[in-house]
């Protein structure tokens, strides 16, 4: 996998280390010392949220830290997360994957999900890399789907906000007409915003093209982790 965020890494790794050296805490078993960092990360990111929210947070990121649970419910929902992250990486190579939290982020750029210019119709190479990305949310069907469009910043705003949605929904569109439940996706158009390289380049501009999905587990899934299947 690509990367592990420092939410879900080296602050969730932080977290356990200060609990378990706790004395209380190595008098319980591993399911109730799962709960308490579970319980206690899961405070912590959702106050790190807030902060997240001015910077992007409206973006994947945003909305996968907002589907947080803890406890022992969410080490059930993060272990299938981990596997669903590891199958998409597998999948498409050329795909940014991060765990966050209880969820994933994942980012598709202009070389695995390709628009022509100014067109949200998707290319056949976009068409190519979605269907292995089909494969694996049909392995994993329990959870939520948040597309994100966004584009470079030529041409202006308002354009690229409708342009983005539209793009949005075109590769919504596609994983549907692929046999996925559309009740699963929703979308959303961001534009120019949160670029992640500078669009005062061909190079930077490239990146800033891109689709950005957050997953993050359905009822059944938090259900059923609830119940400890």
């Amino acid at each position: 996998m690509k990367k592990f965020t420092l939410l879900s890494g080296i602050l969730l790794v932080a977290l356990s280390t200060i609990i378990t050296s706790c004395e209380a805490v190595k008098n319980t078993n591993k399911t109730q010392r799962g709960a308490g960092i579970g319980a206690v990360s899961g405070a912590i990111i959702g106050g790190i949220l807030g902060n997240n929210l001015g910077k992007g947070g409206n973006g994947a990121l945003g909305a996968v830290l907002g589907g947080v649970i803890g406890g022992t419910a969410g080490g059930v929902i993060g272990n299938k997360m981990d596997k669903q992250a590891r199958e998409i990486d597998t999948a498409i190579p050329g795909a940014q994957v991060e765990r966050v939290g209880e969820g994933i982020k994942l980012v598709l750029n202009e070389n695995a999900v390709r628009f022509d210019t100014n067109k949200s119709t998707l290319t056949a190479t976009a068409k190519a890399n979605l269907d292995k990305l089909v494969k694996v949310f049909n392995e994993y069907p329990d959870t939520n789907i948040v597309i994100y469009g966004y584009t470079d910043s030529t041409g202006s705003a308002d354009h690229n906000l409708k342009l983005s949605r539209e793009r949005a929904t075109s590769v919504k569109n596609y994983l549907s007409n692929q046999g996925l439940l559309a009740s699963r996706f929703s979308i959303n158009g961001l534009g120019i915003a949160d670029p992640i390289a500078s669009n005062d380049t061909p190079q930077g501009r490239s990146q800033n093209r891109r689709v950005e999905f957050a997953i993050t587990a359905n009822e059944k899934m938090i259900q059923e982790a609830q119940e400890g299947k």
